[in-house]
């Protein structure tokens, strides 16, 4: 189970929104571009410049707002016509590097270890690179759970939250990135699995 597969309600909220950006003349790049631009902004002011902790309010906010970013770039792609080979690798460049900056602010909170926090930032490229790989065995683009985009973007929005109360974490929150990680893991354990699976099913249905 993964918040991914709460994508077709979530671009039927957005169509709307979509069609009236394609009217305006915004592009599928353009979109990926901005959202990327601002993921690597808002994560290295929250990592240097590590101002007061309600700041981190600013997290919760821009997940939701970058999945929104997200459906609405692949919908002016798909169903306005402008998918291309420079959309595609965009898309899959741009978002291992939002995942990464978005996950460093984290790593100047204490009780997170900044070395968890860096295999967490890792695993997210590895588990988006596994789901890419799918297209080229022969099968689909993976979007296997337990922890894709969409649901490390709810975790870390929920995580940012509580940060921005300045609840105190407690010394047991130091698992959290570890955990994390062992979700991450099996996401690209999972994508490589079933990518291969499906790679092994078309191929018998081709020859059969």
């Amino acid at each position: 189970m993964s918040i991914y597969q709460l994508k077709p309600r979530f671009q039927a909220l957005l169509r709307p929104l979509v069609r009236r950006l394609h009217a305006l003349g915004v592009t599928a790049n353009q979109v990926t571009t901005l959202a990327c631009l601002v993921s690597v902004g808002l994560g290295l002011w929250l990592y240097a410049m590590q101002p007061q902790r309600w700041a981190f309010v600013c997290m919760p906010v821009w997940m939701l707002l970058r999945m929104a970013c997200n459906a609405v770039d692949g919908m002016l792609a798909r169903e306005h016509g402008q998918q291309s080979p420079l959309g595609a690798m965009l898309n899959e460049l741009t978002d291992v590097l939002s995942d990464a900056a978005l996950v460093l602010p984290f790593a100047a909170v204490a009780p997170f270890s900044p070395l968890w926090v860096g295999v967490v930032v890792v695993l997210c490229g590895l588990s988006e690179f596994a789901g890419a790989l799918g297209t080229v065995v022969g099968a689909s683009r993976r979007y296997d759970g337990p922890m894709g985009k969409s649901d490390r973007a709810f975790v870390l929005g929920a995580l940012g939250l509580y940060v921005a109360t300045g609840a105190p974490l407690p010394e047991a929150a130091a698992w959290f990135f570890p955990l994390l990680a062992a979700g991450i893991a099996c996401t690209v354990i999972n994508r490589v699995r079933r990518a291969l699976a499906e790679a092994a099913q078309n191929s018998r249905t081709a020859h059969s």
